[in-house]
């Protein structure tokens, strides 16, 4: 197994330091998103200067940061620290919900669209029928994804109140260097963990609730015996 577990409040681990060799580690997280979901360790209705420290303590570690969250806070994000993404993707989930997508926002790296790809939207054409013709199984993938939430009657759902979709993370991961150590401060149920055992890179992921924590163990464990 090529991930690691650390149990703890990630401002503080990450603050003392960790194993990890930071030339070439990347965060990747989908932190709480401040707008009262039930945790069992973390308060989820944080006044807004508070949640915004709390996102910008990710860019004092000097390395590239990858996060999933709603675009007016990646907004506001920005605007407190000054660091733009270099790309942006948005994550669109059709569901009877508000809100129906989430950015996705890289900060300090480009992802390389070329290392995924998804199936022709328009197998029809016939350029894309040569191609076909030709073994190629379908194009990069592009800035817009739809992928369903993880909802109570997914296959993969958890005990965690707001789970991210494997695919998704692996989607990101997956537009990453390969040689890159994956950081999650924020790890929840684990998913940026899987995608990354996965796909074969290492990470580390640093989760304060060990209800969640044991959620996540237990995933991998899956996720290797699988």
């Amino acid at each position: 197994m090529r991930a690691r577990i650390i149990t703890g409040d990630c401002l503080q681990v990450l603050g003392r330091g960790i194993d990890a060799d930071l030339e070439r580690s990347i965060i990747v997280t989908d932190p709480p998103f401040n707008i009262g979901y039930h945790y069992n360790k973390y308060d989820d209705t944080l006044k807004s200067s508070e949640y915004m420290k709390m996102l910008s303590h990710l860019f004092d570690f000097g390395v590239p940061v990858v996060i999933v969250n709603y675009p007016e806070t990646l907004y506001r994000l920005s605007a407190v620290t000054g660091q733009v993404p270099e790309r942006v993707v948005s994550w669109v989930y059709p569901s009877n919900t508000g809100r129906q997508h989430r950015d996705i926002a890289f900060y300090g790296i480009s992802p390389d669209f070329r290392k995924v790809t998804q199936p022709y939207r328009n197998p029809n054409d016939k350029r894309i029928k040569k191609l076909i013709e030709k073994g190629r199984t379908g194009s990069r993938i592009y800035d817009w994804w739809q992928v369903n939430q993880v909802k109570n009657v997914s296959r993969e759902k958890t005990g965690h109140p707001c789970q991210m979709p494997l695919e998704v993370m692996t989607n990101i991961i997956g537009i990453l260097p390969d040689d890159a150590m994956i950081i999650d401060p924020y790890a929840g149920s684990g998913t940026t963990l899987v995608a990354a055992e996965r796909m074969g890179r290492e990470s580390i992921g640093i989760e304060i609730d060990e209800t969640y924590v044991d959620i996540i163990k237990k995933r991998l464990v899956n996720e290797e015996e699988s």
